[in-house]
């Protein structure tokens, strides 16, 4: 499930879920896009994950309070807690290693 329109509050829900990865991302920056193609196969690969899609253009104090000063940047959360970061562009399969689908 791709998650792109949300409140704090449902941020907050969103990330309480069992595993969820938080895309951090710029609509200008090219990686970030290449990235977003890499999300959009492991979701259509592995439907019951996860990933909301933050535009730190808009969510700037999201971004902040989760140190992302470069994007693109995923944090894999479970049950709410950060558990993994990674930073710049990687493919699905390396996606679906750090995450260990």
């Amino acid at each position: 499930m791709l998650i792109n329109d949300f409140n704090d509050d449902e941020f907050v829900n969103i990330i309480n879920n069992e595993l969820v990865i938080v895309d951090f991302y710029a609509d200008w920056c090219g990686p970030c896009k290449m990235l977003s193609n890499e999300i959009n196969s492991l979701i259509k690969k592995n439907n019951n994950l996860i990933v909301l899609k933050v535009n730190v253009d808009r969510h700037s104090i999201l971004a902040k309070k989760f140190g992302v000063m470069t994007i693109p940047t995923m944090i894999l959360f479970k049950d709410g807690k950060e558990i993994k970061k990674n930073i710049g562009y990687i493919n699905v399969n390396e996606i679906e290693k750090w995450i260990k689908l």
